[in-house]
């Protein structure tokens, strides 16, 4: 399939340098091209839309992707990685005839640190506290979330871990650097970065998928995850990659291939409108 692609659009006028994001735009496909955001890992702390594998699998499927850098915790912590996907999918919406994007069509997409902005944006689609800058009149709403081994709650890491598994309340780890303190002494802003704080009926469709052997971010994290969507009657889909370590590291061509597919075809009918 022929992509367009159009690197480097500042999301905020006269921002910061990472607040920039790379579209993706199918030649061929719906008149409204639904968009899928994809927002890379790396603890919060490096990482990059160019670097990320992920956006290339895109370019086979008929949507339209915006990658997106974001400011990382040496620049500013938490809510900054927040505040700067949402202004990133106002700037969207805002611009939606430009590049033919269906605004009611948009989804999250995000592993580790990336899905745990991923599921923000799922839960958090009708606060307005994390809507700061411009096109402030648009909403930053997701209609669905894919989350790769996210993390939900800060403060049950540790207890949850692996042997042998790094500390997640330790004063440098990347939780606390995120929350620009120590998580066990910032109760208040762990509790509001955490997705599963604010999970009601009306939080829109997600797909968790997680290793159950991983040892950064534990698999009882996406567990807890599933269990609060569920208890509030949210649709969905939890796949469980037995033995797989974090970024599924050590599973089989075949699982991949499965994973992709299951996650294909979420996307499909979450954008058709099916029963998921």
């Amino acid at each position: 399939m022929e992509f367009e692609e159009i690197h480097d659009i500042c999301y905020v006028p006269n921002g910061h340098a990472r607040q920039k994001l790379d579209l993706y735009l199918p030649a061929k496909g719906p008149v409204l091209r639904p968009v899928i955001v994809y927002i890379h890992g790396g603890e919060w702390r490096f990482g990059s839309k160019e670097s990320e594998l992920r956006p290339k699998h895109f370019k086979g499927i008929k949507y339209a992707v915006a990658s997106l850098n974001y400011r990382l915790s040496m620049d500013a912590p938490f809510p900054a990685a927040l505040e700067d996907c949402k202004a990133a999918i106002r700037w969207l919406r805002a611009n939606d005839e430009t590049y033919r994007l269906d605004s009611e069509c948009f989804l999250a997409w995000g592993e580790a640190a990336g899905g745990h902005l991923a599921a923000l944006l799922g839960t958090t689609g009708d606060i307005k506290d994390f809507d700061v800058g411009e096109h402030l009149d648009i909403s930053s709403a997701v209609q669905g979330v894919v989350a790769y081994y996210p993390s939900v709650d800060f403060l049950l890491m540790d207890s949850q871990a692996l042997p042998g598994s790094q500390q997640h309340n330790h004063p440098n780890s990347a939780e606390s650097k995120f929350i620009g303190g120590p998580i066990s002494e910032n109760l208040d802003k762990v509790k509001r970065a955490n997705p599963i704080t604010y999970i009601t009926p009306s939080t829109c469709p997600f797909l968790v998928a997680h290793g159950t052997e991983d040892r950064l971010i534990p698999f009882p994290q996406s567990e807890l995850l599933v269990a609060a969507l569920r208890e509030a009657g949210v649709p969905v889909i939890f796949y469980q990659v037995e033995g797989a370590d974090h970024f599924f590291s050590c599973v089989s061509p075949e699982m991949r291939t499965n994973l992709q597919a299951v996650t294909d075809r979420f996307i499909d009918e979450l954008y058709t409108g099916a029963d998921l």
